[in-house]
């Protein structure tokens, strides 16, 4: 069940900044692990000698965390029209 929005969305709200990014992350880690782990599927099953594949996996992973991060510690979710 998605998540429901009680108001009018707009980017200028902070809570609505902050939950679409966390829904973006969400998205992007699917994306990630659906190709991800098709690939790894048809290298294990075709038995093929693709040496980048562990690279491609790191370093998905390395922005996938630093996504993460930013989401969670960096971004500024304080409402702009407040401060001053």
């Amino acid at each position: 069940m998605p998540p429901r929005w009680p108001r009018e969305p707009d980017r200028k709200d902070p809570d609505y900044r902050k939950i679409d990014d966390r829904m973006n992350f969400a998205i992007h880690v699917a994306i990630a692990a659906s190709i991800n782990s098709g690939l790894w599927f048809f290298h294990i099953l075709k038995a093929t000698d693709w040496e980048w594949l562990p690279g491609l996996t790191f370093s998905w992973t390395g922005i996938l965390l630093v996504h993460l991060i930013y989401i969670t510690a960096i971004a500024n979710y304080s409402d702009p029209s407040k401060s001053i």
